[in-house]
């Protein structure tokens, strides 16, 4: 049976809600509103959705089959958050982390650090193909030295966040920038050559402002304090260049587009494997202090639970603890309940009313840039999934594009602009739960700060309104 549009307003209200309630969670619960409360938030919005759907005919049958079709989209999602959990215990177990912030310090200078991290992350970004691989890897260990400099770990947060995102959209192996230009029909290397033109001047604008916020950062750094931390690593744990072969083999299987999934696993179990050699001392003094009987009780432990090594300092204790897969749960529930949300908001047909109500105030081609750009964002915020951010506006916007006379990479390069970036920037998103959970950075705290996602749709419709580098349909 053909399901009947739905006014607007009504489309709207389980989002009025959803937005109602995460705004008294902060208020009320502050950074701790992703343990319980913003799930319950998407569940009652849900439910809410639910409840409208069915009083306007939609069989729970329906509504049912798009929660499992999201979910089951979100699975691949779940094992990498698992893997890069016990990825986080497994590398602190081996010295791996520590080591990378020990060699940091000594090499990172304050006032370009913030610049440095950004230039970081996006080339391992790039090379990969993988922000969430970069974030979990690189990222985990420049957060670690920008706390020790002293920096605010939101700020750090965004320059990762900014230089992994980069990387990731310009990167010809990674699976939004080809998804992008398959939705659109655009070719995937036209596709990455338009999406340059407004990607490199929003890359060029986080890293100027960066590099400001490092130079006037200068009155919070302590070297002393810095230099305390390097001799308390050194101290601690047994550091060695040969660590890094554990994340350079990572990398080099990502590069070779071995799936995430298989690559993080070899991660983890090479880093346990190197902490048995490397950190026998300290592994031994650890089987005292936990209770396990055995260095297998130990592994696991670090693989899946809460795991630390003990310092008197403070700032170490703090960068030397993980909680494991564990630690990974609540940013897990949280998906599963958007995937849930953004399920029954499908099927009820809300989310079509919305995009194609923006349809309907588009005026020329800015209209449409501007209108596909914040289509995208509305679907982040309202399917939960950077992928439907993607697809969904780009299979109803295509035809329009055409008529405007403009050849699809403005469409994939658009989608990008605004799809893939703004993901991480929605705290109940799969992408800004997953690095919220990734790095022990709020949501709220890091997107600010992450300059790269906020300026990069901005730029997009900048692009169209100067007429710039648009890309004509050629007559057939």
């Amino acid at each position: 049976m053909e399901q009947k549009s739905t006014p607007l307003i009504i489309a709207l209200f389980p989002l009025i809600v959803l937005v109602g309630l995460l705004a008294l969670n902060v208020y009320f619960f502050g950074d701790d509103a992703l343990s319980f409360s913003n799930q319950l938030a998407l569940l009652s919005a849900a439910a809410v959705a639910g409840l409208i759907a069915k009083f306007r005919n939609t069989g729970f049958e329906v509504l049912l089959h798009g929660v499992n079709e999201n979910i089951l989209q979100a699975i691949p999602a779940i094992l990498i958050l698992l893997l890069i959990g016990s990825l986080s215990g497994s590398w602190l177990f081996s010295g791996i982390v520590p080591a990378m912030i020990y060699y940091g310090l000594k090499i990172l200078s304050p006032d370009y650090f913030l610049v440095s991290s950004v230039i970081l992350c996006a080339i391992v970004s790039v090379a990969t193909g993988s922000s969430w691989g970069t974030i979990a890897t690189i990222g985990v260990a420049l957060l670690g030295i920008g706390k020790a400099m002293n920096f605010s770990e939101g700020i750090v947060a965004g320059a990762i966040i900014s230089g992994a995102y980069f990387g990731d959209k310009m990167s010809p192996l990674s699976d939004t920038t080809n998804l992008a230009p398959a939705v659109s029909g655009a070719t995937l290397i036209e596709h990455i050559k338009y999406m340059a033109i407004t990607t490199i001047p929003s890359i060029i604008l986080t890293l100027i402002i960066f590099l400001i916020i490092g130079l006037t950062n200068q009155s919070d750094y302590k070297p002393d304090q810095v230099a305390e931390l390097e001799h308390a690593l050194s101290s601690t744990i047994n550091l060695s260049p040969w660590l890094f072969l554990v994340p350079v083999v990572v990398i080099l299987m990502i590069m070779k587009r071995i799936p995430a999934v298989p690559a993080l696993a070899v991660g983890a179990v090479l880093g346990i494997l190197f902490g048995l050699f490397f950190q026998a001392d300290i592994l031994n003094t650890l089987l005292v202090n936990t209770g396990d009987a055995n260095l297998y009780q130990l592994s696991l432990r670090a693989l899946g639970s809460d795991f630390s090594i003990p310092s008197d300092n403070p700032i170490l204790a703090d960068l030397l603890s993980t909680g494991g897969m564990k630690g990974m749960l609540n940013t897990i529930w949280l998906i599963i309940c958007a995937m849930i949300f953004g399920g029954i908001m499908e099927k009820a047909g809300f989310l079509a009313s919305i995009t194609k109500s923006l349809l309907t105030l588009v005026s020329g081609r800015t209209g449409l840039v501007t209108t596909t750009a914040a289509s995208s964002i509305i679907m982040n915020a309202t399917a939960s999934d950077q992928y439907l951010a993607i697809v969904v506006p780009g299979k109803m916007y295509a035809k329009a594009y055409a008529d405007q006379g403009l050849a699809p990479e403005n469409l994939s390069r658009t989608l990008e602009d605004a799809g893939t970036v703004t993901s991480v920037l929605i705290p109940y998103n799969t992408c800004g739960a997953a690095q919220a959970g990734v790095l022990g950075v709020a949501t709220k705290a890091y997107a600010p700060f992450a300059f790269f996602c906020i300026i990069s749709p901005i730029i997009t419709v900048l692009v169209s309104a100067l007429k710039y580098k648009i890309k004509e349909l050629k007559p057939k």
